[in-house]
């Protein structure tokens, strides 16, 4: 997402500051045309900031969802979810502690800074563990922290709204209600895209045209999303649950590989545009001054997010190497925990914050300040350090060959219905059995 497949991760990191060099720019442009946006904040986004919930979330998690294999969701869940559960409250003690205990923001506000930061985002990362063939256990395991951490993120996110708004007090703020909300928010919105994901799954198979099927995992993204908040659940896990679904079943038994193919095609690019949207929106709320202004503020975040971090990976990965066979060694553990980034799903919630917020603007500048820093700092030295703990080339074949297995078996049955062409298939089939093969040397 974040980087070409010539240029690798540096290209990517060009996005943040384009986003502030751009988004400012379009600030501009209107503002020369007449467009006045007059007001403490109050800039593109400012007068509709919950809307970046329901316009950017759904995509960003469905195509994260749609990635993830079931057998490799089984086979790490224990890890997915400690780090995806206790890593978040880690974070958010962590963070929103060190913010309030050094008189940056007030607690609700700090607390608030501090889960939109819990939400990982190591796409870019992922893309280079798969450039270098880095082991698959990793990739998985960061890949499924992200997705299901961004969900409980979200949850936490609305839990402490009002805390945070002053709407409700730090007397008032019981752990066991937020618990029983929290369940009742996650039960709905696994039960809604659940429901979702296996209809549009029984749909699916009754015809193979890949432009309806595509824009069916469209409606169903954003549908899931809006009926789970509508029934008073979870939009996102709703969405995260439909992805899963359809990802691992639906494109099982109602899509071909072809059709699969362009499916995931057009997620990665729907999560591509509206990465780019939510990074051009960083420069429209914001001017490059205000990080030298909160420079400070930033920079303890910055500590905070590190050390948080380095203690979620070291305490929940040694906790789950008590249980599961395949351990977590120490050098993944190191990756693990600086290839922790932050991206558009952070900033998404920072643009979500009420104009109303206490310390709005101080709040969303330590959260886009942080984005950046771990785009541009740890996102450059996530190779290098990749290198030196001799973890390149340790990944196997065996989801790669799965998917050419896949193609070989459709390819022949295709060459079976049209004689005419039966050579072309052959060839293509011949070349496919090539390359399965060199995976394997």
């Amino acid at each position: 997402m974040y980087f070409s497949d010539r240029g690798g991760i540096e290209c990517g990191n060009d996005f943040p500051l384009g986003g502030l060099d751009q988004g400012n720019s379009l600030h501009s442009a209107f503002s020369n045309c007449g467009y006045s946006f007059k007001g403490a904040g109050c800039r593109l986004v400012a007068a509709f900031p919950r809307t970046c919930f329901a316009n950017f979330l759904p995509p960003l998690l469905f195509e994260s969802g749609w990635n993830l294999r079931w057998e490799n969701f089984q086979r790490y869940f224990l890890p997915f979810g400690l780090y995806a559960v206790f890593g978040v409250l880690i974070s958010i003690v962590g963070i929103g502690g060190a913010l309030y205990g050094f008189d940056v923001l007030p607690l609700g506000v700090a607390l608030l800074v501090a889960v939109a930061l819990a939400a990982t985002d190591p796409i870019s990362v992922i893309a280079l563990f798969k450039e270098l063939g880095v082991g698959r256990q990793i990739s998985t395991v960061l890949e499924g922290e992200s997705l299901l951490n961004d969900g409980v993120a979200v949850v936490a996110f609305s839990l402490l709204l009002d805390l945070a708004m002053g709407v409700q007090s730090i007397a008032d703020f019981s752990l066991s209600q937020a618990a029983i909300d929290f369940l009742r928010f996650t039960t709905i919105g696994v039960a809604v895209g659940c429901a979702m994901g296996f209809a549009i799954s029984v749909i699916t198979q009754r015809f193979d045209i890949p432009l309806i099927e595509q824009s069916l995992t469209l409606v169903s993204a954003y549908g899931s999303y809006l009926v789970a908040e509508e029934l008073g659940g979870s939009g996102v896990i709703s969405t995260v649950a439909l992805a899963l679904i359809l990802g691992n079943y639906g494109s099982r038994i109602g899509m071909n590989p072809h059709t699969r193919s362009v499916v995931t095609e057009f997620w990665e690019l729907l999560a591509f545009v509206i990465t780019s949207i939510v990074f051009l929106l960083i420069g429209d709320q914001t001017n490059l001054g205000i990080f030298i202004d909160y420079f400070p503020p930033i920079l303890i975040a910055i500590g905070a997010l590190l050390l948080s971090r380095l203690i979620g990976v070291i305490l929940l990965s040694n906790l789950s190497n008590l249980f599961q066979t395949e351990k977590i060694t120490w050098q993944e553990m190191v990756v693990l925990w600086w290839g922790g980034l932050r991206g558009a799903v952070a900033i998404a919630l920072a643009l979500s914050f009420p104009t109303q917020l206490p310390d709005r603007e101080l709040a969303a500048a330590i959260v886009y300040g942080v984005v950046i820093f771990t785009l541009l700092v740890q996102g450059l030295t996530v190779k290098p350090l990749i290198n030196l703990l001799k973890l390149v080339g340790t990944s196997d074949p065996t989801t790669e060959n799965n998917n050419i297995d896949e193609w070989i078996d459709f390819l022949k049955k295709e060459a079976q219905n049209r004689a005419l062409d039966q050579q072309k298939y052959l060839e293509i089939i011949a070349s496919l059995e090539e390359q399965r093969n060199r995976n394997y040397e």
